[in-house]
């Protein structure tokens, strides 16, 4: 992921992922957030946290649509891109039949669903981040 210092404009491209489960202490003990850094130009330290209870599943019904999957509380930092990696997960619309560990760094993902006996896939990652 892309991100950008809302101080001083400067962009980073140092923080590949984000995990939902990590967490850093914030400066002063002001608590916590997925992701702390210290910009290197202004020297500001910023944060951004994952609201996990915002994460919602794109489904089949989603498909070619944007829908907010995730919303983050961005405290000096602004996100400007995003690649996606491995570690998404996916499960068959009509069979159940989970796929794990998906990677998507390509924007495409293919497999088979033994049990429907079909092609399952997801094409064309695309993303756009809405700032509310």
């Amino acid at each position: 992921m892309g991100l950008k210092c809302a101080n001083c404009g400067e962009v980073s491209e140092k923080w590949q992922y984000l995990r939902l489960m990590d967490s850093a202490p914030l400066k002063g003990g002001r608590g916590s957030a997925t992701m702390v850094q210290k910009c290197k130009l202004c020297s500001r330290e910023n944060s951004i946290d994952i609201l996990s209870q915002t994460i919602k599943p794109y489904n089949a019904e989603d498909s070619e649509k944007f829908k907010t999957i995730v919303e983050f509380e961005c405290r000096g930092l602004e996100p400007v891109d995003f690649q996606p990696q491995a570690g998404f997960a996916a499960e068959g619309a009509e069979s159940g039949t989970p796929f794990n560990d998906i990677n998507l760094l390509e924007k495409d993902w293919n497999d088979y669903d033994e049990k429907t006996k079909e092609s399952v896939g997801i094409y064309e990652v695309t993303h756009k981040f809405v700032k509310c």
